[in-house]
Formats: structure tokens, C-alpha cells, sequence
């Protein structure tokens, strides 16, 4: 048994998914570790598309040709709900089975939209009807919790993403109570939904390096690769005391801390490919690490730190500051990059 398989099992409300859209990365995850989902974004495609181009070429041609009039973008889309829908069908009986808590595919919104509720909104419908087990992910901008709220409502399970403060993940879960309680209000039903908000623990990390070099200044090594381990778990406290109904998920790793000391959490470990080889060749004791509280000591460390304390306390940010946050730049920079990147790629084989 690999060592992500025995956290599952010991641990069942310990989920891991894998953090890509690729089929061949994700029949592993399902089959060695136990995996319950996966996840897109324009980078993961972008990064599937250049190692499986092979497999995807025929795709991309008839999707260009069956649709004269389509441009780049509405022929990138096409593609991007072509590699999820063939990867939600890996899926698909996990979510039957569990009805609809397990088994999902994110689908990312495009990034250019994220000051833009209704956009999000519009394109999030869209999203969740390319297969049944569709999740949906919007950053988590203030735009963003107005959307989490408005598509919740009408029945969509969403991924906040972008996300790497506690204050973003309380705004995010309390976005989506509203949601619920409007449907339930409605008598709609909310059973086999699904709400879950990804904090971005890595990120957090590089960040904080990044803003030290900035600074010309330096902090404890140890302690800033628990960074976004520490914001991780207090929003963990927080959504266990309040009993949210959205469930924490992490991404972006980057040590071994940041799978180790979240086992046995009611949460998601969305993990790449790479790291989940990395994690299964580890020869450590699986067991429960998630109530463990951060170390005191790189915890006074970290709180000098004004952007760290942005981070780690729920009202560190106001809802108008989550998008001008550094570690939401940096991403968000990426993000629309990968997406350039993309429509680049499908360009090359529309101008011919």
C-alpha cells in the first residue's frame, strides 16, 4: 500500500486528489492512491496539452474544423472541456457512488474574468454542464465571493481558488452558507453538493521569499516553509468551529510538512504527480498530524513578518484588498500567462 493510499484509508475524510487533468496522471492517483478528484487551471492544460500533445492533436484539429467561425478562444474552451470531460468519466463512479461529496473534476474560469462576478457567473454555468460531477473554480477576488454566493445558489458546486489567506477562505465559506441558505430556503436541494475552498500553501511560501528578498531582509528558513502550513491550519480551526459546509482543499506543494502535517484532516490534498511519487517513496509513519499546532517558536518567527500576519489572521484582509495581495498577483500573473501561453498553442494551428 503507497503511502497516500494507507492516508485515505486510515483516514477516510483525508482526500486526495490530483492536481491535473491528465488521464495516464490520474487512473495512478485513482488506482495507487486512492484519489477522489482532480483539478484544472490554465497552466495544468496547458502543461497536459505540451507532454500529450500527440494524444490531443486529432482533438484540436476537428474541433477547429467542425467550427469555422470560432476564434482562438472559443476553440481553447472547446479543447479545455474535452480534456475534462474525458477525465471526468475516470470519475464518475466514485461520484454516483458517493453522491456527488466525491468524484469531481474543476473546471477553472477564465482568468481575465476575475473583477467580474457576472462574467464568472456566466461562464460557471456554463462550466458546470460539460459533465455531471463538473466542479467549478473562481479566484477568490471580491468579485469572486459575490459569484461563489450566486452560483452556489443556483446549484453549482464551486473551487475557490487563487486563495492563500484565512481571510479569503472565511469569505469563501460564508459566501457559500448564503448561497446554500437561499436554495434551502427555496426548498431547492442541497444534499449532493460539494463547496470546497483551496488555500494555495505552497504559494503562501514563495511568496513570503520572495517579499524578503524585496525587503533585503532575511527571517528563519524553517519557519517560512511552514508559512502556508500555519494559515492552512488556522482556517482548518476556524471551519471546524463554525462547521462551514465547504471543505478546505490544498495546493501548490512544495515540502514534505505540507502533506505530513495535514493528515487525518477533514480536507483535500489536491497533490501533483511529481509529489505524489514523492510522497510514496518517503518511508515515514502515516499518521494523524492535523490537530498538531504549528511550533511556537517559528510561529513568533513568522508573525514579524506584516505580510505573513495578512494571511494568517481572518481579518488580515478586507474583501477589496484579496486581489492586490502579493501571493494573488504572482498567481493571478501566472495564470493569465498560462492562458496566453494556451490560446498561443491553439493559434498555431488555426493560422495555417
Amino acid at each position: 500500500m503507497s503511502n497516500l493510499l494507507e492516508t485515505v484509508t486510515k483516514y477516510p475524510d483525508t482526500e486526495i486528489w490530483n492536481d491535473s487533468c491528465s488521464c495516464s496522471e490520474l487512473s495512478y492517483s485513482i488506482e495507487e492512491n486512492g484519489a477522489t478528484g482532480a483539478t484544472t487551471n490554465p497552466v495544468i492544460v496547458g502543461s497536459v496539452l505540451k507532454k500529450e500533445l500527440k494524444q490531443w492533436e486529432d482533438t484540436i484539429k476537428q474541433i477547429i474544423r467542425d467550427n469555422p467561425e470560432c476564434t482562438e478562444d472559443e476553440a481553447a474552451w472547446r479543447v479545455i472541456k474535452a480534456m475534462g470531460l474525458k477525465a471526468s468519466k475516470l470519475l464518475m463512479p466514485q461520484f454516483e457512488a458517493s453522491k456527488g461529496q466525491k468524484g469531481r473534476i474543476s473546471f477553472q474560469t477564465n482568468a481575465k474574468f476575475y473583477r467580474c462576478a457576472e462574467k464568472m457567473v456566466e461562464q460557471g454555468l456554463d462550466l458546470s454542464l460539460v459533465c455531471p460531477n463538473a466542479q467549478v473554480k473562481l479566484p477568490a477576488s471580491r468579485a469572486g465571493i459575490e459569484a461563489y454566493e450566486e452560483l452556489t445558489y443556483r446549484g453549482v458546486s464551486i473551487n475557490a481558488t487563487v486563495s492563500f489567506t484565512v481571510a479569503q477562505a472565511v469569505a469563501v465559506a460564508e459566501a457559500v452558507e448564503r448561497g446554500l441558505r437561499r436554495r434551502e430556503a427555496e426548498g431547492l436541494d442541497t444534499s449532493e453538493m460539494h463547496p470546497v475552498c483551496t488555500i494555495m500553501a505552497g504559494r503562501v511560501d514563495d511568496y513570503l521569499k520572495a517579499w524578503l528578498k524585496s525587503e533585503d531582509t532575511l527571517a528563519d528558513a524553517d519557519a517560512i516553509e511552514h508559512a502556508g502550513i500555519a494559515v492552512v491550519k488556522r482556517a482548518y480551526r476556524i471551519y471546524q468551529d463554525k462547521k462551514y459546509r465547504t471543505k478546505l482543499l490544498v495546493a501548490a506543494f512544495r515540502n514534505l510538512a505540507q502533506w505530513r502535517d495535514f493528515i487525518g484532516g477533514n480536507l483535500i490534498l489536491t497533490i501533483p504527480y511529481a509529489w505524489q511519487r514523492k510522497y510514496n517513496g518517503t518511508d515515514i509513519a502515516v499518521t494523524a498530524h492535523i490537530d498538531e499546532s504549528v511550533n511556537e517558536e517559528q510561529l513568533k518567527e513568522l508573525m514579524k513578518l506584516k505580510e505573513f500576519r495578512k494571511a494568517y489572521e481572518p481579518d488580515g484582509l478586507k474583501p477589496e484588498e484579496f486581489e492586490h495581495y502579493g501571493a494573488f498577483l504572482r498567481t493571478m500573473n501566472q495564470f493569465l500567462d498560462g492562458y496566453d501561453e494556451l490560446i498561443t498553442l491553439i493559434r498555431g494551428y488555426m493560422v495555417v
